[in-house]
């Protein structure tokens, strides 16, 4: 009975150990774990900034002069991942991985190999004295017939947030060519195309009489002003104005504006114009993001299609790709009248209830290709565009190598 027992033992050991290696095999084989950062030198402003403090007692006094310089502390970027992501025959094997590396394999559609490819990344950092959080997480999986990928990412020094899941089918076309096509998942947290305070300052209010009754214009059109005044925002943040006579000790002239003060008191315009150029635009900025801070995130479905083209021979590269997010987008979360969908729906009065929304493509396209014309003499190109929603990025360089 003992025997049996062992051999049984044994056996399932046997068997664990061949799962873990084909677990391996398929997982973590070829994946690297690192953890690296660097540390750089802060920025620094060309010349110092100063501004005088007056004596409020005595505006002719000698005032003084305070060093209004910005010192930031060292700049610096920690992270922690790991990765297993196939390489192109072009591009160049680092003999250490940072987490800072843009790799051609998380843009195009078809990756270098068949198989799963994953990329866990964290970091830390600092930034002109501000710290952010940094995450790329990437899983994809590439088949003969298929390419099912899922990826989320965060940008905390530009205030870029999105994730996004798709499922594709795909079709080879030769050895070189292939296509694909299948749906798409995306989020975002900010509201593309929706700008608070416009809305707000075009919010209309009909003019009524004491039964209720519209009052009417010369020409029989129902008179209608703003619900908002453009100063009602300074109010909203505790900034009190007073109407103030102004005369000119040489002339004699009186005028007449407005005093602004902020909340402590202290004066901060000395007219409405003053106060328009100076302090107002900080204030709408502030309005926008408390109102766009209310919102939940959106999350919308769209069809997608993709080619993908890879040559490559030692002395000639080509390898180009496109992503076609086409104008099919259904909102599946978050309200769908504060959504890219309807971005033109705004105007004076508020929100257009009648119209459907605008539909919109998305695009990501790239190429990269290199001519090794002699042993001495290489030319090369890559480039990349991305627009989604109002956002567009484009990264392109090319070069011209001599070896000596």
């Amino acid at each position: 009975m003992k025997k049996i027992i062992l051999l049984a033992l044994l056996f399932s050991l046997n068997i664990n150990a061949q799962v873990f290696e084909k677990v391996y095999d398929k997982i973590f084989k070829y994946a690297t774990v690192y953890v690296a950062g660097d540390m750089r030198e802060a920025y620094e402003t060309q010349y110092p900034d100063y501004f005088i403090r007056t004596n409020p007692d005595d505006l002719y006094d000698i005032p003084d002069v305070v060093d209004e310089t910005i010192y930031h502390p060292f700049d610096y970027r920690i992270g922690i991942g790991i990765r297993k992501l196939a390489r192109f025959d072009y591009e160049i094997k680092q003999n250490y991985i940072d987490g800072s590396e843009n790799l051609i394999g998380l843009s195009a559609p078809t990756a270098a190999v068949r198989g799963l490819e994953y990329l866990f990344h964290y970091e830390k950092e600092r930034e002109r004295g501000e710290e952010f959080d940094n995450t790329r997480f990437f899983i994809r999986h590439t088949g003969k017939y298929h390419i099912i990928k899922v990826e989320s990412r965060k940008q905390g020094n530009v205030d870029f947030q999105y994730q996004s899941a798709e499922a594709r089918l795909r079709l080879p076309i030769g050895r070189k060519f292939s296509i694909s096509a299948g749906v798409i998942a995306r989020s975002h947290q900010k509201a593309y195309g929706y700008n608070p305070i416009e809305i707000w300052l075009n919010e209309l209010q009909i003019l009524e009489d004491q039964n209720g009754n519209p009052i009417l214009d010369q020409d029989g059109n129902i008179i209608e002003y703003p619900l908002n005044s453009w100063w009602t925002l300074g109010y909203l943040y505790n900034y009190t104005d007073e109407f103030t006579k102004y005369t000119n000790v040489d002339t004699g002239e009186e005028f007449y504006d407005w005093i602004w003060k902020n909340p402590n008191g202290e004066i901060v315009a000395y007219g409405d114009r003053d106060f328009r150029d100076r302090i107002y635009g900080s204030l709408m900025n502030r309005f926008n993001q408390e109102q766009w801070g209310m919102l939940d995130p959106f999350m919308e479905v769209a069809p997608i299609v993709g080619f993908d083209f890879y040559h490559y021979r030692p002395k000639f590269w080509l390898h180009a790709y496109a992503n076609w997010i086409l104008p099919y987008h259904e909102y599946i979360e978050g309200n769908v009248d504060f959504s890219y969908l309807h971005r033109n729906s705004w105007g004076k009065g508020g929100h257009n209830n009648l119209l459907d929304g605008e539909q919109w493509s998305d695009y990501q396209g790239g190429i990269i290709a290199g001519w090794k014309i002699s042993k001495t003499l290489g030319i090369f190109i890559e480039g990349e565009y991305i627009k989604f929603w109002d956002s567009e990025i484009m990264n392109s360089s090319v070069g011209l190598n001599f070896r000596l």
